[in-house]
């Protein structure tokens, strides 16, 4: 594992954004799979930033997101496929036709879930894998459960994440209660994952999961047997972990 202390939010979403631009920079068609969240979206600005400066180039990328709601349309403005769109896709170069995310509005979960579980296998994997870290331990929408899920699947969202959604939401929207996810292991069969997490908020979770026992109640806690983690976190989310313990 490698653990990069950044400063703040902000100077952790650069960090983070130069591990991700040399992933583009050394392979130019390189799958990367990316999140949504209050998180990433610093990298995301960063990124931009550097494809408008020349310094980055889009064009061979193809893009595979970790979940979307289920029931929300690709123009709801609360979907995960608007998300990426405001937020990244259309200030890049990247073909809409190279990214991919599962589709909310499809009912027929067995169908949605062997859908996205085919792109990834018709991608080749993924070479970089971006995580958020939810309050309760979730990576992607995989929620504390009773086993690791391994593929893409319909997850029943937990109160405590409908809670944290909450604040994006507008008082008259409803929540979504449910969402599709990449499963653990399409997760931990990519080749590299980048790890971000910043707030004293996150202090206890990441903890949990980077020291505490593999278990799915904390299902970040997977990451340990990754082979190329890196971690990207302000002074505030690493501020009860000993970087020299875990890093030994």
């Amino acid at each position: 594992m490698r653990i990069y202390k950044a400063s703040d939010y902000h100077d952790m979403s650069r960090k983070a954004a130069n591990i991700i631009s040399a992933q583009v920079i050394m392979k130019a068609d390189c799958v990367l799979g990316l999140a949504t969240g209050s998180t990433p979206i610093g990298i995301y600005k960063q990124l931009i930033e550097w494809y408008r400066k020349g310094d980055l180039d889009f064009g061979e990328v193809k893009t595979v997101n970790l979940d979307e709601y289920k029931g929300l349309s690709p123009n709801n403005v609360q979907s995960y496929h608007y998300f990426m769109k405001t937020n990244l896709f259309e200030h890049i170069n990247i073909p809409m036709d190279n990214t991919y995310l599962p589709n909310g509005l499809e009912e027929n979960v067995e169908f949605e879930c062997q859908r996205f579980n085919g792109i990834i296998d018709m991608l080749g994997g993924i070479d970089m894998q971006l995580l958020g870290l939810g309050h309760n331990g979730h990576i992607g929408f995989n929620e504390p459960d009773e086993a690791f899920e391994k593929g893409t699947h319909c997850v029943a969202l937990t109160q405590s994440t409908i809670e944290a959604n909450s604040r994006l939401f507008a008082k008259d929207e409803i929540i979504p209660k449910y969402a599709y996810t990449m499963g653990i292991r399409s997760i931990m069969l990519a080749k590299k994952i980048l790890l971000v997490v910043s707030g004293i908020d996150k202090a206890d979770i990441l903890k949990d999961a980077l020291t505490g026992p593999v278990t799915p109640a904390v299902p970040a806690s997977i990451l340990q047997m990754h082979n190329d983690l890196t971690l990207v976190a302000d002074e505030a989310a690493l501020s009860k972990i000993n970087i020299n313990e875990l890093t030994k």
